[in-house]
């Protein structure tokens, strides 16, 4: 019996996912779209379709639905168990999940990246306070859309939040402090955008003080206008600039990333240091393109999205084929 559909895409928000959802139809790719946010599964269903796209975002507590992430990373588990070809899978997924596991696979690569500390408890942190470097980025584990982010510019700093703001800790009650990298804010960090394994566009992001720096035109939509956003900010709007001067380097450093963390799509994120060092900080595995950036380079990033998926689809097809003849 064929399958329902090509491909099966797993998601939470709506609003992200309607260009992928468009593209597919313009192209007549049969899709099963998976609502992470109300589901049930049994471990013996047959599977909606032979290949599945994960676009599960680790920030979907941050929009009341947290319950999301760990119903996704079961799923996940749950198909690459029995077999189903999953893109940007369990692995992919738990390693965006954990910014300290994203910490220690840039320094197993020997990636330039800042110092990190992982904590459940101020007062075993107190105990290496004299290792960190004030001022500090203090962030969740589980991060997304910049949420819960701040610079802490002493100990006592930290302490306080803590105690008067015990939401911080959400959504699994692990938090740390990474190293603050002085940049120069007018040329902002680089998030270089990666499908397949390969550079499919990279671009400046000028942050104006914010953290959220989703490159969803639904977040941040530019030109002033307003932002359907969960993370609000008074700071001046995100701007966002196509880069095709992108360093080498960066670039071999990103594919190292990806390839390491086993992701098929995924967004890498940069600063530059006053001298010239260039310093990875995060591992995005949910990318949401931006289109007017892609058009500056002359093609539809959604487009290429599904000439991907039809590869991909097509790969499957081609292995269950071989297996089965085999």
């Amino acid at each position: 019996m064929a399958s329902r559909a090509d491909v099966a895409v797993l998601y939470e928000h709506p609003e992200w996912q309607k260009p992928l959802f468009a593209a597919l139809e313009r192209r007549g790719v049969r899709y099963a779209a998976v609502d992470l946010k109300h589901g049930a599964f049994a471990a013996d269903d047959r599977p909606l379709a032979p290949l599945y796209f994960n676009q599960a975002s680790p920030s979907a507590y941050v929009r009341g639905n947290t319950r999301a992430v760990p119903y996704a990373l079961a799923y996940l588990r749950a198909l690459e168990i029995r077999g189903v070809r999953v893109l940007n899978g369990a692995a992919a997924f738990a390693l965006e999940l954990s910014k300290t596991a994203q910490a220690a696979l840039l320094r197993t690569l020997d990636i330039p990246a800042p110092r990190t500390w992982t904590f459940n408890d101020v007062g075993a942190l107190r105990e290496r306070a004299h290792e960190i470097p004030f001022p500090v980025l203090l962030k969740p584990e589980q991060g997304g859309s910049g949420a819960r982010i701040v610079l802490v510019e002493r100990f006592a700093q930290l302490e306080e939040l803590l105690a008067t703001q015990p939401d911080y800790w959400q959504p699994d009650n692990l938090l740390l402090l990474q190293e603050y990298i002085a940049s120069d804010p007018a040329r902002g960090i680089v998030r270089m955008e990666f499908l397949g394994g390969e550079l499919l566009y990279a671009m400046r992001v000028i942050s104006h003080g914010r953290f959220n720096l989703c490159p969803s035109p639904v977040c941040n939509p530019g030109e002033g206008a307003e932002g359907v956003c969960e993370v609000p900010s008074e700071a001046p709007p995100v701007e966002f600039y196509a880069y095709r001067e992108v360093p080498a380097q960066a670039v071999a450093w990103g594919k190292r990333i990806l390839a390491a963390g086993k992701l098929d799509v995924g967004g890498i994120e940069y600063l530059e240091a006053p001298d010239g060092q260039l310093y990875f900080y995060d591992v995005n595995a949910n990318s949401n393109l931006r289109p007017s950036i892609a058009a500056e380079y002359g093609f539809d990033a959604f487009e290429r999205v599904v000439d991907f998926l039809v590869r991909e689809r097509k790969r499957t097809q081609a292995a269950e084929d071989e297996r089965a003849f085999a």
